[in-house]
């Protein structure tokens, strides 16, 4: 058999491409347009049978993600039909087998979730049932440094019979959501996934996202994927029996975006300070909702919602605190850890001349009317050379990074710049300034 042969044995489409042309050529006097689209049809059947050189054939589509992130009150209540609505906007079977995975530390606050869990699917009709009995996971971060974790529970999908078509709830804090989305996206190369973020920080920041992943090798996020859920749910009454160190730990991540994106959004923190050190609800509920906005438009719009490339403007301050969190054992929150960060590389920006004097003492005193610390025992550990360790959390900055390093910092209150290194005498004075408390 002929190369030619093979190939249009294996692409039929070629042969009604190359019969097409024939007929053209035999109608040339009656079809004189037919007779141009075959030639140029013919043309692109010579160069695909072109064998004596080699070629690059492009492969390009595209896939348009969407997901709604609804704000609502009591999500498992009789009279709330938004986790209904979540579950069968997709296509799907008449069956919507669904698992759901509730963060202990919610179970702590809220004893009876799981069994309100059970009888709200059980009255939710539509096809939508419970696959298996509620399941409580562990949180925080520890509970993505065990591998042991992941490899139980992509197994329970299994044995539960969850397919691409099912769904798995996750009910808890960034932590556990990162986990159980991660399990999700890796069993079945992905069954779809639905958010139901119970703290302030995954409210306004990581549960809007579009990450999941799970710490390994020593390193915070190193396995992960980039699969966004089908729906976001945030209730403002998991906000109501949280821990008040929680919640002020996820205000960080809206000091942190107002100052790159929004700079009305800082006076408004600034102007809120002392409500939202209280926990009044309405400006908590308000700072969720803009924050949880302003970091939707950032993966909608700037251009790299995957990060493939080396910018992470979301990313302000967190190069020291994720080396912070590490240092600390994970006694800091990242909150806590972010907002320290957000304080070095705020002074940073002074110091480097990127950034007016005086803004660094204006942020730092928003962070502090917020009851933020600004200073840890860690920010100053320190190697067998003298040297401090959370340096080394520039490095690994950039190996996370992929090679390039590129370190967003401020060119004004609600406007960013990125760099491409930073100096570390720089670095160290405003360690330094942490620890004089600013002066």
């Amino acid at each position: 058999m002929s190369q030619r042969s093979r190939l249009l044995k294996t692409f039929p489409t070629l042969r009604r491409v190359r019969s097409a042309n024939v007929s053209s050529k035999l109608a040339k006097n009656r079809l004189g347009k037919g007779k141009r689209v075959g030639k140029a049809l013919s043309d692109a059947l010579a160069k695909v049978e072109s064998y004596g050189e080699e070629r690059a054939f492009v492969q390009r589509f595209t896939v348009d993600y969407e997901f709604p992130v609804y704000f609502s009150r009591d999500v498992f209540s009789e009279n709330n039909s938004t986790l209904i609505e979540a579950l069968t906007r997709s296509p799907g079977g008449a069956l919507r087998r669904v698992a759901v995975f509730v963060d202990e530390g919610v179970v702590r606050e809220m004893p009876d979730l799981s069994r309100r869990i059970g009888v709200y699917l059980a009255r939710a009709g539509q096809g939508v049932t419970l696959a298996g009995p509620v399941e409580i996971v562990p949180g925080g971060e520890q509970s993505k440094n065990d591998p042991q974790i992941v490899e139980r529970l992509q197994r329970q999908l299994v044995e539960l019979g969850l397919d691409r078509h099912s769904y798995v709830v996750a009910v808890g804090g960034g932590a556990m959501l990162d986990l159980i989305g991660y399990v999700a996206a890796t069993t079945h190369r992905g069954i779809r996934h639905i958010r139901i973020p119970t703290t302030v920080l995954a409210q306004n920041d990581s549960g809007v996202g579009v990450k999941n992943g799970v710490n390994a090798f020593g390193f915070k996020n190193m396995l992960g994927t980039f699969v966004p859920p089908i729906a976001v749910i945030n209730d403002s009454a998991f906000i109501d029996v949280l821990p008040g160190r929680d919640k002020r730990a996820g205000m960080a991540e809206a000091v942190k975006v107002a100052l790159i994106r929004d700079g009305a959004f800082f006076d408004w923190l600034e102007d809120k300070a002392e409500a939202l050190a209280l926990f009044a609800s309405e400006p908590l509920d308000r700072l969720i909702r803009h924050c949880a906005l302003l970091h939707m438009r950032q993966i909608a719009t700037g251009g790299d919602p995957f990060e493939r490339g080396s910018g992470r403007p979301l990313d302000f301050g967190h190069w020291s605190a994720h080396k912070l969190e590490g240092l600390s054992n994970y006694e800091l929150r990242h909150g806590e850890a972010v907002a320290i960060g957000i304080a070095l590389d705020t002074r940073y920006s002074v110091l480097a001349g990127l950034l007016p004097a005086g803004e660094d003492l204006r942020v730092r005193a928003l962070l502090e009317r917020l009851g933020f610390s600004l200073w840890h025992p860690g920010c100053d550990a320190r190697n067998a050379k003298g040297e401090r360790h959370l340096l080394a959390g520039l490095e690994e900055f950039r190996e996370h990074l992929g090679g390039e390093l590129t370190v967003t910092l401020l060119s004004g209150i609600g406007t960013s710049v990125d760099v491409n290194s930073m100096d570390h005498a720089l670095i160290e004075q405003s360690i330094d300034w942490l620890y004089r408390g600013g002066a």
